[in-house]
Order: structure tokens, then C-alpha cells, then sequence
């Protein structure tokens, strides 16, 4: 591929803000993001901007009690848009963005900070009912149905006598029909674990030897085919889902990015092949996975297993001197991207030629 054919990384809008963000994501079916974190005095904000004319403007500032660690759109509607938010003091909320003086729905999920957040259900993505995943600080992962009050669906937590490890990162899959669905869950040890909902069991569990930044599927939507899970020392690692052998599990590729933490990874919506990394350098690195000409072979004894394709880097840019904290691609328009970083900017980014690969 000559440079010319290459998609390139282009930062359209960059904005400085004055507090820590860090979580972006885009308001679905619109030109509109929120951007979530604490100011300097110790609260909470999330922000709503839209794109006009090039330029950004501020729709909407939210002040709250407690920093705002990560949010989602995935269990809301689409007429409603709610947006589920985590924050310091373990508490899940919800908000209407038009109404947000108080949450639609509010637990005290956790009882230490929630790191990470998911949801299933809305959006029109994923069969089955609305839920939300929340991992926290102190060891557990737990699904909300924000139809119930109070108590989670599942709650995944240490058995008695295990060391509760700090969980950083969580995501949905599997929801392809009403009753299938799956929890991916990242710990700071470098433990993943893959909990099946609809069992109420744990299916895999594998360890990549550092800290697990970020877990993310292709698709949520659809029988499991490829997770990626990033790493604290520039590795990330891409596992075929389609067969699980009894003891190996589930065939993977490695890579490693760069010499520092890879803190995000977002598939592109529309082409599920390609995702982007982010860099705890300020880096953006744009990656395609081709898969082998066959997935599965058998082992000597005649058992499937999986067979790992390969990755390809075809772009990387530098925005900035400090870590990319969140990412996320516009669902509706294809190359579309926000980016937040420590620098306390968020960028609009477009990255181009996308659908020519």
C-alpha cells in the first residue's frame, strides 16, 4: 500500500478544557458528544458539545458531586439517549441529558471507584433486554438492568479466600439473540476472564502476564469472533472467539504497539476488521486483521482448535504529550472519531480512506 492509498489520521477540531477528562463518547444519530471527568475541586462533569460549522460548540455543562470516571450509551434507546455514567464513589447513574438535575436511575453499585462501564440492549445492538456492566476497584463486576431497582443480574465477584483484583476494563458480547450473551472482564494482573450470562458460569479465563487496559469484540451483536485486549506494556493481543479448545482456548495473535500502555481500543463500526489503538505516549495507531485462510484445524487427538490470522499497522499519528485516555468512533459517520487525552483536549479527528480497504 503506497502512502498515498493509506488512511490518514487528520485532527479536524481540538479543544482544551479545564478539568481531567476521562471518558468521550458520541450522543448516537447526531453530530453531538459528551465528555466525562472531575475538575480540580474534586467534582464531576460531563459535558455536551456539537459540531457546527468546524467548530465546537458547548451545549451543555453538568456539574456533579463526585468525579466521573466512564459512561455509555449502549443499554439507552434511541429515543431516549440516556447516558449510564460510573464514577469515584462507586455510584452507577443515569441521566437524561435534556433533564440531568437528577439521575432516571441511581445505585450505589460498588464500594470503591467503577473504572469501567458497558452496555447492551439499546441502540438497536444486541438482542435481549437493556443491561449495563460496571467493574470496580473493589474486585467485582456486576450487570444492571436498569428496569430493576437496586440489585444487579449477576454480580461476579472473588470467591472467599481469593485476592480481589483491581477490574479495568469490561465488555459485552455474544448478544445475538434473546437468551445468549457474555461478560469480558480485564483485571489489573493481566487475568481475563470470559463469564457466560446465560449459564451463570465462568467459560475461559486466560492470563497476558501485564495489567488489561481494555477489552473490546468486533461486534457485541453477533456470535463471538475476535476480542482485543490491550496491555500496560504496549502489547495488545487479538484472540479468535469462534473455537474454544478444551484446554488451550482460544487461538491468539500478539503485537506490540510501542514501549508504552495501550489504554483504549475501539473497533471501526463499520468495518469490524479494523480498530484503533490508543497510546499512553499520545499516540493513534490504526490496525487491520486478516484472518488465516482456514480458523480451526484439528490437534492431534482430533479436537478443533482455533488458528490466529495477522495484524498490519496501516497508520499512526502523534496528538499529544500525554496518554489517550478514551476513545470513540462515530457510529454513524464512517472515519469519524473523538479522542480525549491527559492534556485536558479533546480532538475531533477524521481519518480517511477507510472504505477503500
Amino acid at each position: 500500500m503506497t502512502t498515498f492509498e493509506k488512511p490518514q489520521i487528520i485532527v479536524h477540531i481540538q479543544k482544551g478544557l479545564n478539568y481531567t477528562v476521562f471518558d468521550c463518547k458520541w450522543v448516537p444519530c447526531s453530530a453531538k458528544f459528551v465528555t466525562m471527568g472531575n475538575f480540580a475541586r474534586g467534582t464531576g462533569v460531563i459535558q455536551v458539545y456539537e459540531i457546527q460549522r468546524g467548530d465546537l460548540k458547548l451545549l451543555r455543562e453538568i456539574e456533579k458531586a463526585k468525579p466521573i470516571k466512564c459512561g455509555t450509551f449502549g443499554a439507552a434507546s434511541l429515543q431516549q439517549r440516556y447516558l449510564a455514567t460510573g464514577d469515584f464513589d462507586g455510584n452507577l447513574h443515569i441521566w437524561n441529558l435534556e433533564a440531568p438535575e437528577m439521575p432516571v436511575y441511581s445505585v450505589k453499585g460498588h464500594k470503591e471507584i467503577i473504572n469501567t462501564i458497558d452496555g447492551i440492549g439499546g441502540l438497536g445492538i444486541g438482542e435481549g433486554a437493556p443491561e449495563i456492566v460496571t467493574g470496580s476497584r473493589d474486585g467485582t463486576v456486576k450487570v444492571w438492568d436498569p428496569r430493576q431497582k437496586d440489585d444487579p443480574v449477576a454480580n461476579m465477584e472473588p470467591a472467599q479466600g481469593e485476592n480481589k483484583r483491581d477490574c479495568w476494563t469490561v465488555a459485552f458480547g455474544n448478544a445475538y439473540n434473546q437468551e445468549e450473551r457474555v461478560v469480558c472482564a480485564g483485571y489489573d494482573n493481566g487475568d481475563i476472564k470470559l463469564f457466560d450470562l446465560r449459564n451463570m458460569s465462568l467459560r475461559w479465563e486466560t492470563n497476558i502476564k501485564n495489567g488489561v487496559c481494555s477489552l473490546e469484540f468486533d461486534r457485541k451483536d453477533i456470535s463471538m469472533n475476535k476480542l482485543v485486549a490491550t496491555s500496560l506494556e504496549g502489547k495488545f493481543h487479538v484472540f479468535d472467539m469462534r473455537t474454544q479448545h478444551p484446554t488451550k482456548g482460544f487461538a491468539s495473535v500478539t503485537e506490540k504497539a510501542h514501549k508504552s500502555t495501550i489504554w483504549q481500543v475501539r473497533h471501526l463500526p463499520q468495518n469490524r476488521e479494523l480498530f484503533l489503538t490508543a497510546g499512553g505516549a499520545g499516540s493513534l495507531h490504526l490496525w487491520k486483521y486478516e484472518y488465516p485462510i482456514h480458523r480451526s484445524k484439528k490437534d492431534s487427538e482430533g479436537v478443533e482448535m482455533g488458528v490466529a490470522g495477522s495484524v498490519s499497522l496501516l497508520q499512526n499519528v502523534t496528538l499529544s504529550t500525554q496518554p489517550v485516555s478514551s476513545l470513540d468512533w462515530s457510529p454513524d459517520k464512517r472515519g469519524l472519531c473523538i479522542c480525549s487525552s491527559f492534556d485536558q483536549t479533546v480532538r475531533v479527528l477524521i481519518v480517511t480512506k477507510l472504505q477503500t480497504i
